[in-house]
């Protein structure tokens, strides 16, 4: 089976084709960075226009280096949620416009599931089951997964999301938009140990995250360090070393909560997804516990870790190969809890 896959939940907007044979046959992510920085985040009425603008001639691109005509697709997958509602139905009357015209299945994929599955695009995917932290700058959860669809939420953010806090400590260092991978480079030459910040609800039972408080302290960092400089500025070195303590708080929350979940579900496996399942330091932190605990990390190359047509197309390829489609109402998802999904061959609109 041949699907199309469009992804266009925020500011990038991915188009990708997935053979169910050959696997990813082609792939192109167009970034919307360059427009929002200006305005220090996702406008998203300029984000919906600019889908508009990129969304065929990505989707002609892709269909030409997968050298597949558009007859030849079987069905198309499209985001239909969790994301900005305006980018979503970009994707959407896309999708089910092709479908429509072309006389093939559609489908809505949950933002959430396509990063989830993404791991499966690698040469040595991981097994069912699994434990998963999907971690991004919406999102940041630990599910245990034991199949397509069968979804146990383990815990989660309590308010900011990982991602989110690196984006937001990011402003608050100066660095342009977006904050998280600039904090993350920033932090490479901060000072090991010359701050200390908390690791948040890691000293209580349970998996849920908390990182509303660890943004606040860095904030207060910041101010205290600004008065004791004779110029109420903070120097370069100084931010890099908040940067670093920072980092290393949110790495070490997530190592403890994601060791804590593998010990009480029993399971060997474990897997991280979203954006910040690219951040360096994290991948090296949960290599070394996953080794300690005798189990085996997953994860995907980085440019399938943010958002992209690939991991919509493979996990549109797997519900439409197993019978799923829309029915004929046009529905797209700001909020869609991922538990909330049925499992792989069960019919959904």
């Amino acid at each position: 089976m041949r699907v199309l896959g469009i992804e266009t939940s925020c500011d990038e907007t991915g188009v990708a084709v997935y053979d169910s044979e050959r696997g990813l046959l082609a792939d192109r992510l167009y970034s919307q960075v360059e427009l929002h920085a200006r305005y220090g985040g996702v406008v998203p009425e300029l984000a919906s226009r600019d889908h508009i603008r990129k969304g065929l001639p990505l989707i002609q691109e892709v269909l030409e280096a997968a050298d597949t005509p558009l007859q030849a697709l079987d069905g198309i997958a499209y985001t239909a949620g969790p994301g900005l509602v305006g980018a979503l139905l970009v994707g959407a009357s896309l999708g089910r416009s092709l479908g429509m015209a072309l006389g093939i299945p559609t489908l809505g994929v949950h933002h959430m599931e396509g990063h989830l599955l993404a791991p499966m695009l690698e040469e040595h995917p991981p097994a069912f089951p699994f434990v998963a932290l999907l971690v991004s700058g919406g999102h940041t959860q630990l599910v245990r997964v034991e199949g397509i669809g069968r979804y146990q939420l383990l815990g989660e953010s309590l308010d900011d999301a990982a991602g989110e806090a690196f984006d937001k400590v990011g402003k608050m260092l100066g660095l342009a938009y977006p904050g998280g991978p600039r904090v993350a480079a920033l932090a490479e030459s901060g000072t090991p140990g010359r701050y200390e910040f908390p690791r948040p609800m890691t000293n209580r039972p349970g998996l849920d995250f908390s990182f509303s408080g660890l943004k606040t302290y860095v904030r207060n960092t910041l101010a205290e360090e600004a008065e004791r400089s004779a110029d109420g500025e903070v120097s370069e070195q100084l931010r890099a070393d908040i940067a670093r303590a920072f980092e290393e708080a949110v790495v070490q929350t997530l190592v403890i909560k994601c060791r804590r979940a593998l010990q009480q579900s029993g399971l060997r496996s474990l897997v991280i997804a979203g954006g910040v399942s690219a951040n360096r330091r994290l991948r090296e932190g949960l290599q070394a516990m996953v080794e300690k605990e005798r189990a085996q990390l997953f994860y995907a190359q980085p440019r399938f870790c943010t958002d992209n047509g690939a991991m919509i197309a493979y996990a549109g390829c797997q519900r439409l190969a197993a019978g799923e489609h829309d029915d004929l109402s046009l529905n797209v998802k700001a909020r869609w809890p991922l538990a909330t999904l049925p499992p792989l061959g069960q019919l959904r609109a």
